[in-house]
């Protein structure tokens, strides 16, 4: 390959391990929508997160007497995804309807980073928006400085970079794999110390050999194994892709390995489950992470449904399938079916959401003096978030490193994506483990004092 296509194919891997990058949702696991929803400015069990009022000053940059310009990360240039495109519009509409922020239209400025642009609309976004809300960009670590140096805040719907994750100024970005700490290792032990124990003494794990994607390898290896689990196969693949599994099928036979990880492309796990299973070879366990947690994935690996075991970790966020037990899902489809019938519902929707539910809850308590830091300050305040009940809850006063954590299993089927059976302890979730801290030194997120900033300069 030529170096720059290489780069293209190693930066387009990093986005679809990162996080859990999908495009399509795992509407398949979803019920039908109870009907077209109504703009009361109420969602989940919170209430008056958007609605009329009198607001009248120009308080603060992005904010006028008649709007609040917000700003939204998205590599939709690039990946053609339009998922944090569609909560943002989904979002603002329904908000708007509702008589917006104490009256204020809430209006959304697309930051399209197009992959290789975060710097250069991190700028666009410091001169212009007044908060960034629900977006991602897989090169996020590249803005992040720009970000802290003109003190703007973002409530990202999911964090990629190392150096982004658990930034300053920054609330309810969720769980990461670039985090300090493992926020799987909840959903680990259950997988190889109660539901498949067997698996424990036989795991292996293929990953793309790239820098951006090998760390989590690195981090994964080290996690599993203080947990006791046994590496017998770590392989790694071409970022580009190979034209044939069969190699790597027939060295995870070999080596009996009964749990496997999968960091890379849901199509590329597709392709070598069939050859898994031509094989006559049943895993225990598949952990196809969020970034299967869609149609194209059901799509791709059909035929290996019913013989391959695909489950994998929402991290604490509510599944579709649960929408008859949680109000909060059912409203958010019931959006989607009003404001953007062929939307999809994707995990990153559901982060995505959550993000405009802090920002705009915690921006209506701010009245007509609406300023950075009153909206950050109030977010901060936010003790036991759940986004209305789209997730577990989250002490947003405290480092997410130090918490306690929620997991929930989701399990691959010919129906669609459903829940497994892995005995919540918490409404949809099962909650009270504590993600394992890594030892070696995977790299710091940006503080303010890194460029010169403090937290008293922030208005």
């Amino acid at each position: 390959m030529k170096p720059q296509r290489i780069i293209v194919a190693l930066l387009a891997l990093a986005l679809l391990v990162a996080a859990g990058c999908a495009r399509e949702g795992g509407s398949r696991g979803s019920e039908e929508s109870s009907g077209t929803a109504t703009a009361s400015g109420d969602f989940g069990d919170l209430t008056k997160v958007c609605g009329p009022g009198t607001a009248k000053s120009a308080s603060a940059q992005g904010v006028t007497a008649s709007e609040i310009q917000v700003g939204m990360f998205s590599d939709i240039g690039f990946t053609k995804n339009p998922d944090f495109v569609d909560a943002a519009k989904v979002f603002t509409s329904w908000c708007n309807a509702a008589g917006g922020i104490n009256g204020r239209k809430l209006v959304n400025k697309l930051r399209d980073t197009k992959l290789m642009e975060v710097r250069q609309r991190m700028l666009d976004a410091c001169r212009e928006d007044f908060f960034l809300v629900g977006g991602s960009a897989a090169l996020d670590g590249l803005g992040v400085k720009d970000r802290l140096s003109c003190l703007l805040p973002e409530f990202p719907a999911q964090v990629t970079q190392t150096a982004n994750t658990a930034s300053d100024l920054q609330l309810g970005a969720g769980s990461s794999a670039s985090e300090s700490v493992n926020p799987y290792s909840g959903f680990q032990d259950w997988l190889i110390k109660e539901a498949y124990p067997d698996s424990a003494g036989a795991v292996g794990m293929i990953n793309g050999d790239s820098p951006i994607t090998k760390v989590m390898g690195d981090k994964m290896s080290e996690s599993l194994t203080a947990a006791g689990a046994k590496i017998v196969y770590n392989e790694l693949y071409p970022i580009a892709g190979v034209s044939d599994w069969t190699p790597y099928a027939q060295a995870i036979k070999s080596n009996n390995v009964k749990g496997l990880i999968f960091f890379g492309d849901f199509r590329y796990l597709a392709k070598l489950e069939d050859v898994l299973t031509s094989m006559n070879y049943k895993l225990d366990w598949i952990d196809a992470n969020a970034n299967s947690y869609n149609d194209m994935f059901l799509d791709a690996a059909k035929s290996s449904l019913g013989t391959q075991n695909n489950v994998l970790d929402m991290s604490g966020t509510a599944p579709l399938d649960a929408a008859a037990q949680v109000p909060a899902v059912r409203q958010l489809q019931d959006l989607f079916e009003q404001y953007a019938p062929d939307g999809d519902i994707t995990f990153q929707v559901l982060r995505a959401f959550q993000s405009w539910l802090l920002f705009a809850k915690s921006a209506t308590g701010c009245g007509d003096n609406l300023t950075r830091a009153c909206v950050y300050d109030a977010a901060s305040k936010e003790t036991a978030w759940t986004g209305g009940g789209l997730q577990a809850p989250v002490d947003l006063s405290r480092p997410l490193a130090e918490q306690t954590r929620c997991f929930n299993v989701q399990k691959a089927t010919a129906k669609g994506w459903e829940t497994a059976d892995f005995k919540p302890n918490n409404g949809v979730f099962r909650c009270g483990f504590t993600p394992y801290k890594y030892i070696r030194d995977f790299g710091k997120p940006t503080t303010l004092a890194d460029v010169g900033k403090s937290r008293s300069e922030l208005k």
